[in-house]
């Protein structure tokens, strides 16, 4: 799956990890000192609306950044591991993880953008409407609201049509990028096609297990990097949002009250989903064998007029109506207990913030940056709640696949495999 991909992939995905750690600590480390070494000016304190934010000097400074080190890092690969997709599977990852990065700050963007939106709106609408002597506005006054509000809202559709064309280019770049790397798993496996052709439903994994796996990764990979860069452009601005939330409910003063809050909330949903869906993944990849044993037959049946009896037929569709009944019991409590806290999820932050609204020491602007915030962040920590059913999905596909690698390598195959072969 990975080794027709990547070079190496063992030592691609450890030294990926160690090198973006790096990285990652040189430029929050020293990105002041590298901007001030290149004359960049890296001390803008207050946020740029529009689409000024991307062409500040700090984004110009680490587009730099990450192309210099994209390139370091492609180049020592492209000299010790030549690999047939080394274009796409290293250039390309570093693409699509630029790409996402990218749309996240458009997301940062636009709450920055909520604040002076919310808080002209919110001045608007404070002069009462009881009273015709308070509540009448000259010509003027109401020229200079209109004018503003709609110099936001343009604002806001510039970043929005930014949003837009990222959003269908990465989708597109990605998709091509996830068809490559199917190719490559392809030719590989067809390649060796001796070897893993009496494993049960070999066909089908090389065909509809190959594009299954392609097609999971190309939403769930996207995802997880949304997710890791979400919590890189939106922790910060959690954290500095916090001043503005002076105590939590019950629990009272503590520092940093909305970045603890939505971590701890965060692990509670992922721990919670992960126990009680812990027995999906085997059931999931049962239900494809037993699907795979009946087809199999039926392929069978075509050319052979003794394969696909009745009896034989009755006896494997009664198998799969076993598993798929065993499956809906399991996902029945394990959509309760996730319904029950996406639902829960919904109003966790009001809870949060009921004595800070109470209090009156935020305006709606600030409001609106905090609840979005909070939303993009607690999101980024329940990716496991949010993508759990394709997870399943992913690993069942993943343990059809591995029967491939072990009879590659002449390994014993999984029990569950060598018992459909007898």
């Amino acid at each position: 799956m990975f080794k027709s991909f990547f070079p190496n992939p063992k030592v691609f995905f450890l030294s990926v990890v160690i090198y973006a750690a790096l990285c990652s600590a040189i430029w929050y480390g020293f990105n002041v000192q590298i901007g001030q070494f290149f004359g960049f000016d890296l001390t803008e304190s207050k946020p740029v609306i529009g689409l000024g934010h991307f062409v500040t000097d700090s984004f110009l400074l680490f587009y730099c950044f990450y192309f210099v080190c994209t390139a370091l890092f492609a180049t020592v690969w492209f000299r010790i591991a030549k690999h047939q997709w080394q274009w796409w599977s290293v250039v390309g990852s570093a693409a699509v993880l630029f790409s996402t990065y990218f749309s996240v700050q458009v997301s940062v963007a636009i709450n920055n953008w909520r604040r002076p939106f919310f808080d002209l709106v919110q001045q608007a609408l404070k002069t009462p409407g009881t009273d015709a002597a308070e509540s009448d506005r000259s010509a003027e006054s109401i020229a200079s609201i209109t004018s503003e509000l709609l110099d936001l809202i343009l604002i806001f559709a510039e970043v929005a049509f930014l949003a837009i064309f990222l959003f269908v280019a990465t989708r597109f770049f990605v998709s091509h990028f996830i068809f490559r790397w199917r190719n490559a798993m392809n030719d590989y496996y067809t390649a060796q096609w001796a070897q893993v052709r009496h494993i049960e439903g070999a066909s089908q994994r090389i065909q509809e297990d190959t594009m299954r796996f392609a097609a999971i990764m190309e939403g769930l990979g996207v995802s997880i990097i949304d997710a890791v860069m979400t919590l890189f452009a939106f922790l910060p601005v959690l954290w500095a949002l916090s001043e503005y939330v002076s105590e939590l409910p019950i629990i009272g003063v503590i520092p940093h009250p909305l970045f603890v809050a939505a971590l701890l909330w965060a692990i509670f949903g992922t721990t919670l989903l992960a126990t009680v869906g812990i027995k999906l993944p085997g059931l999931e990849f049962k239900n494809q064998r037993v699907e795979a044993a009946f087809r199999k037959e039926l392929v069978y049946g075509e050319d052979d007029e003794l394969r696909a009896q009745p009896v034989t037929l009755t006896e494997l569709f009664v198998n799969i109506r076993k598993n798929y009944f065993r499956l809906y019991f399991h996902y029945m409590y394990f959509n309760v207990a996730r319904m029950l806290y996406l639902q829960a999820d919904g109003i966790f932050v009001y809870i949060l913030l009921m004595p800070t609204i109470a209090a009156g020491v935020i305006t709606f602007g600030i409001l609106q940056q905090i609840l979005t915030a909070f939303g993009q962040v607690s999101n980024s920590f329940q990716y496991l709640v949010n993508s759990w059913t394709t997870i399943v999905d992913l690993l069942s596909v993943y343990k059809r696949l591995s029967s491939f690698e072990m009879a590659i390598k002449h390994e014993p195959l999984p029990e569950i495999d060598q018992l459909n072969r007898q």
